[in-house]
């Protein structure tokens, strides 16, 4: 399938990959058509998705039977008036029907607006009227379907709701409740799954929007990340090249389907390098449940975030058979080196770190040819001119912290975003000029190697320094009380702000004065002295995402306004 979207699939080295690879856009071009049905036509019978819950149930879909219910649910949409560019939200967490809605929303040329199942009231009511979203199609969950109820009469553009229908006699059997729903699983079965391709102004076109991810910054409403139909092609780069997938493996991201790493790591180039999906759907991560799923599968190539890595490290991973698993890779925040270094030496594998955002397919990566740096990124992704710039946009020397930015004077790189959907004025804030400004700091070395500082808004001024929360996080994580952290800043009359740490204590550990001291202490003779954390606040878990990302921002609300004891 890639050799239809590349001149040269295969390279000698970075240098070789950054000069020369070029992904082809063909006009007019759907990745639900011109990749799922061709992917049917050529290999009816290959591997396409493989899926299993917590509760032991499990299925599995070829090409054929993917583009066969992705039709269906075309046609079922359609029959329900859903026409090019509607705008509908999916909220169905990690269910296999979820790859067919979003497939037959392609097919329609619909927007697909990709939701977690966290969402309130207030939350659908804000993006109902920000996308005028005309259906919802979500999970036989009460609370997500409660939710959307209490929130339908604020929103009038909302015309149809759909539901999964659940498992008989489970806790999610809805029988006879929510009659204002239609039920998919019903639905489908009376539907023919014959789906031509439009044409004519039916017909998606390049530039059409094909996905609307809302996602949420450190103030304001969520933003509208709009992507176009070439999105899926740029991540090749992603899938093919960065987390190292091949034709015959099976790859597991750990994500819900509500956030954009799934599109990073549970479709579009995963699917163009023909390489079959795995989907473990939980609801509450547990690191045995999963490295049995990882044995029993034989899942080759594995993405996840830091915070699974330092989980798995402190269980035995030698009870369980990993000989399928041959490659890993880490986003969402730096990889801490001692995780790095504990899961090699549990494992034999290295982990392979990279960084994007929802506006981008991979930015920057620590690719196959190159030797991994603990806590760095990597090297830019070919068509990512990147610098890092002062807050004027002039470049920085090696070794000098500023902001990660784009050169897009020269053409949109692949997968990049088309701006913010209805909101010219912010897209303007971060598109100026020949740069697109990302919002988070790195700096550079002398091997062309990027490194994590931190989001803008996540750096710490303390006492007329700068300090990234990644270091001292690192830090801390050497010390073996220290299960999970994450550094703040609070406000400070004399400094400004002093840092602190909001830690989770491994096992066996109990917080103390003692221990505060300890850390402390630890955290002086490791780094700069300056960089310690002069309050330590223990906590049993961390604020997070539904992509594992630790909300740094929540802990900076929380403390906005508490009594705090500094601890010197």
């Amino acid at each position: 399938m890639l050799e239809r979207f590349l001149t040269r699939t295969e390279f000698a080295s970075y240098e070789d990959f950054y000069a020369n690879l070029r992904i082809t856009v063909p006009d007019g071009f759907n990745f639900a058509f011109d990749v799922v049905d061709e992917m049917a036509r050529r290999h009816p019978e290959k591997r396409a998705l493989v899926w299993c819950d917590e509760h032991g149930a499990e299925a599995s879909f070829t090409f054929a039977e993917v583009k066969r219910e992705s039709d269906r649910a075309a046609r079922l949409f359609q029959e329900m008036g859903i026409r090019k560019g509607d705008p509908v939200m999916l909220i169905l967490k990690r269910r296999y029907e979820y790859w067919f809605c979003l497939l037959a929303l392609h097919k329609l040329g619909a927007i697909a607006i990709p939701a977690t199942h966290l969402l309130t009231k207030k939350d659908i009511v804000y993006r109902c009227g920000a996308a005028d979203i005309v259906m919802i199609v979500a999970v036989a969950d009460e609370r997500v379907l409660s939710a959307v109820d209490e929130a339908a009469a604020d929103c009038p553009t909302l015309k149809h709701r759909v539901r999964l229908a659940g498992d008989p006699g489970s806790a999610d059997d809805l029988t006879g409740t929510y009659p204002d729903w239609a039920i998919f699983d019903e639905q489908m079965a009376a539907t023919p799954a014959d789906f031509p391709r439009p044409t004519g102004a039916a017909a998606t076109v390049n530039d059409d929007i094909m996905l609307l991810y809302f996602t949420s910054g450190t103030t304001g409403m969520p933003k509208m990340v709009q992507h176009d139909f070439t999105y899926p092609l740029g991540h090749i780069l992603t899938a093919r090249y960065w987390q190292n997938v091949t034709a015959d493996g099976l790859h597991l991201t750990l994500s819900d389907t509500g956030w954009a790493k799934a599109a990073w790591g549970k479709i579009y180039g995963q699917w163009l390098s023909g390489t079959a999906i795995m989907v473990y759907d939980f609801e509450r991560f547990d690191p045995k449940a999963m490295m049995t799923v990882v044995s029993k599968y034989g899942v080759t190539t594995f993405c996840a975030p830091p915070t699974v890595y330092r989980f798995l490290i402190k269980e035995d991973l030698s009870a369980y058979d990993l000989s399928a698993l041959r490659y890993c890779v880490v986003a969402g925040e730096p990889l801490n080196p001692e995780v790095y270094h504990a899961f090699l030496k549990a494992t034999g594998l290295k982990i392979y770190e990279g960084f994007g955002q929802t506006e981008t397919v991979i930015q920057v990566g620590t690719w196959p040819w190159m030797e991994p740096k603990p806590g760095s990124m990597g090297k830019p992704s070919p068509g990512y001119d990147i610098a890092i710039v002062d807050d004027e946009g002039n470049p920085l020397e090696v070794g000098e912290e500023g902001q990660i930015a784009i050169r897009v004077d020269r053409g949109k790189p692949w997968g990049m975003f088309n701006g913010y959907y209805r909101d010219p004025a912010l897209t303007a804030s971060v598109l100026r000029g020949a740069l697109y400004y990302t919002g988070d700091l790195a700096w550079q070395d002398e091997e062309g190697y990027l490194w994590f500082v931190g989001r803008a808004d996540d750096l710490i001024k303390t006492s007329g320094y700068r300090v990234g929360p990644f270091e001292v996080e690192s830090a801390l994580l050497e010390h073996p009380a220290v299960m999970e952290c994450a550094i703040t800043g609070v406000p400070d009359e004399q400094r400004g702000q002093i840092i602190k740490a909001t830690v989770v204590l491994a096992r066996g550990y109990a917080a103390s004065d003692a221990l505060v001291a300890e850390l402390q202490e630890h955290v002086r003779r490791v780094t700069a002295p300056y960089k310690y954390p002069r309050i330590i606040e223990f906590v049993p878990e961390l604020p997070k995402t539904i992509s594992g990302k630790i909300r740094r921002v929540q802990i900076r609300e929380e403390d906005t306004g508490k009594v705090v004891e500094v601890m010197e």
